[in-house]
């Protein structure tokens, strides 16, 4: 599988199930997108601001569901086999990407795995192990919540700084920016200019300053 990134905001993401399968995935989506949980019960504590509709699907529901509803993706969490294969055929019809928590390894095109995902905004890492081992995934993302403080800000002061940098120096400027122990040092200092240190790391690297 390769790995792709897919923009939810104003979009629906359907979930049937209540559980803490289902719960789990409204919150990885209610971040960004309308997010519709359909069960007939809630087991989890938060489901994080996504709309719950209390019912019990059925496999010859589902297509009623997905014409209510116009999702952008569909996620079958459910505790029954049957119905979440019902849930991911008529997704599959209808073109529609579904990701079915019950299974693991290869998948037919638009049958999606959700990683477990670690944010500093605007960066975003990802890890799956293709839901073989989910326990592998969850350890990965703990060491690189570590490993990523502070790349959110990093990412920006870079970003500002390609706009303005010209010359053919600048991708050497910038890889000096990121390389450098002071400028990561200054993004996590309170009181210091992390742009100042940063224009003084591309000062040294093309003659030139900011």
């Amino acid at each position: 599988m390769i790995p792709l990134m897919h923009d939810f905001d104003g979009e629906c993401v359907l979930v049937f199930g209540g559980g803490s399968v289902g719960a789990r995935k409204a919150r990885r989506f209610a971040a960004e997108a309308h997010v519709v949980v359909v069960s007939p019960r809630f087991e989890a504590d938060s489901f994080d601001g996504a709309e719950l509709i209390r019912a019990a699907p059925t496999p010859e529901s589902v297509e009623e569901w997905l014409t209510r509803i116009e999702p952008a993706l569909v996620v079958a969490a459910t505790d029954d086999p049957e119905l979440n294969a019902a849930i991911d055929d008529a997704a599959s019809e209808r073109g529609i990407l579904r990701n079915r928590a019950d299974e693991s390894g290869e998948r037919d095109v638009g049958s999606v795995v959700v990683p477990a995902t670690v944010r500093d905004d605007p960066v975003v890492v990802s890890v799956s192990t293709g839901a073989t081992s989910p326990v592998v995934s969850r350890h990965l993302r703990q060491e690189l919540a570590t490993a990523i403080e502070g790349a959110g800000q990093m990412a920006a002061l870079t970003g500002s700084l390609r706009e303005e940098l010209t010359g053919p120096d600048r991708r050497a400027a910038l890889r000096a920016v990121v390389s450098s122990d002071a400028v990561w040092k200054a993004l996590d200092t309170e009181g210091t200019n992390p742009r100042q240190v940063a224009t003084d790391v591309i000062a040294d690297v093309t003659g030139e300053s900011v």
